[in-house]
């Protein structure tokens, strides 16, 4: 009779590393140009506090002259939306969002590549998406997703720096599936 372990381990997948010394993701799908800076949440008897942003960190060389908070109902979608002037750079408060980027830029060695980046409030860091890379944020969460967004310059309420693509554009080689809603 066949070993039942081998038999099993014969038709098994390994599992590919998640993690890394320390307990951090591999975040091994970023685009180009794209890039994390991991905080902590300090906890006492009355809550928690986490700090979103700091200058002394140097992670972002551009400077931090605009924020606003973002939310996101549970399922619903955002996006897709690209900058050509500014970067956005994501913090998320409250909840969890699926952000997926997709880069076109010609000279990128990501060019062509699909990104999907799992943010949430239980793992605070914060991201940069650069300049003309399309992204799109999904709540993938059951309650609503609460973010702030620091990007590298103040909205233009005359000539916006956006814009957009509908989610089911057949020019981004990503699809959020059936149910899914949202611009």
């Amino acid at each position: 009779m066949t070993d039942l372990l081998q038999l099993t381990l014969q038709q098994a997948l390994r599992d590919k590393g998640t993690t890394v010394v320390g307990g951090h993701s591999r975040d091994e799908d970023l685009l180009e140009g794209m890039q994390f800076h991991e905080t902590s949440r300090h906890h006492d008897e009355r809550g928690w506090l986490v700090e979103a942003f700091d200058m002394r960190w140097s992670w972002h060389e551009l400077p931090y002259p605009y924020g606003y908070v973002v939310s996101i109902n549970p399922g619903m979608v955002k996006g897709w939306a690209l900058h050509q002037n500014d970067e956005d750079r994501y913090f998320v408060i409250r909840g969890v969002m699926e952000m997926v980027t997709f880069d076109p830029r010609p000279d990128s060695a990501t060019c062509g590549k699909v990104s999907r980046v799992v943010l949430s409030a239980d793992r605070p860091r914060i991201i940069n998406i650069p300049r003309n890379v399309w992204h799109a944020d999904h709540n993938i969460g059951t309650s609503d997703c609460v973010l702030m967004n620091f990007p590298t310059g103040p909205y233009n309420h005359a000539e916006p720096d956006k814009y957009r693509l509908p989610l089911d554009t057949d020019l981004i080689p990503f699809k959020f599936g059936d149910g899914v809603r949202g611009w």
